[in-house]
């Protein structure tokens, strides 16, 4: 039997006989990769972790072309909070922010923000947008609150970040033609949230997923779907670099040129690649015409 990954992978699972479908995110070398890119205070560690399991987790259940994310933005002393999963599994993420930090670190007294869901392929144009309401303190009771309010079905998500792991639980009560039990067991859903109650950040975060949703669920008949790998990756690339300078304007790009003795290089934030472009690649695509794009990395 091939091996299930304990880390960097996303269970989908089904609860046939309470009607409800579920998703498990365990990141581990994947999570490690994007924390240790940025020396990030411990409360923005964590919710920049919980923001990576996510973008993750809402993947389990959808059928993606492209990549979703997860971005916030606000005018105080965290400007930025982005987290990505591409249809391919590829995570990556990132925050910005300015000392010192609220503690604790609330999204519901973040001043101005706002906090969005998009899913698309920037390739092809296509683009969903949606608002996540910041009346909650946590990211997990403000995703929980928008998939209610945009799906009209109960929700409830688990997140829980360390030093080494970070890992989301993402239940949903189907309609009731998810199943003939279901439809005949009002309890269920209630039953299903008391269980998932009894399961806190730490023994979250040290539970092998397979393990865990046995500890929990094994009465309700737990399905198991084919795991899905994850892991680090950026969508970065030359291209999209030269389309992004090309936007900025051949006065811009001339002043880049001159600071730096004839080259520009461009460092992605996601991954540390290195991009240079020389007067000759300058007027190169200057003088070309590509496609419209926005750039790679968050404004």
């Amino acid at each position: 039997m091939e091996k299930i990954f304990d880390d960097d992978v996303l269970h989908r699972f089904m609860l046939d006989h309470a009607g409800v479908r579920g998703a498990l995110v365990r990141l581990g070398p994947a999570w490690r990769e994007v924390a240790g890119r940025g020396d990030y205070p411990p409360a923005l560690h964590a919710l920049l972790g919980e923001a990576l399991a996510a973008s993750a987790l809402l993947t389990g259940n959808i059928k993606l072309d492209g990549a979703l994310s997860i971005e916030l933005k606000s005018s105080g002393a965290l400007r930025l909070l982005f987290a990505e999963c591409s249809e391919r599994g590829c995570l990556r993420g990132l925050a910005r922010w300015n000392p010192p930090l609220p503690e604790p670190l609330q999204l519901r007294v973040l001043p101005d923000a706002i906090m969005a869901i998009t899913l698309g392929n920037v390739e092809r144009g296509q683009r969903y947008q949606g608002l996540v309401e910041l009346q909650h303190a946590g990211l997990a009771a403000a995703l929980e609150n928008y998939f209610v309010r945009s799906e009209q079905l109960p929700a409830r998500i688990l997140l829980a970040a360390s030093g080494e792991h970070a890992v989301g639980l993402m239940l949903q009560k189907l309609p009731d033609e998810g199943g003939r039990d279901a439809a005949r067991d009002d309890d269920a859903w209630n039953r299903i949230v008391q269980l998932t109650a009894t399961l806190g950040p730490a023994e979250l975060l040290a539970s092998a997923p397979e393990q865990l949703l046995y500890r929990l669920y094994h009465e309700e008949s737990v399905r198991l779907f084919e795991p899905r790998a994850l892991a680090f990756g950026c969508s970065c690339s030359r291209e999209r670099v030269a389309t992004m300078l090309h936007s900025l304007g051949r006065d811009e790009v001339e002043a880049a040129l001159a600071a730096r003795a004839g080259e520009i290089e461009v460092i992605c934030e996601f991954c540390a690649q290195r991009y240079h472009f020389d007067r000759i690649d300058a007027e190169h695509l200057l003088s070309s015409h590509p496609a419209p794009a926005p750039p790679d990395t968050p404004q």
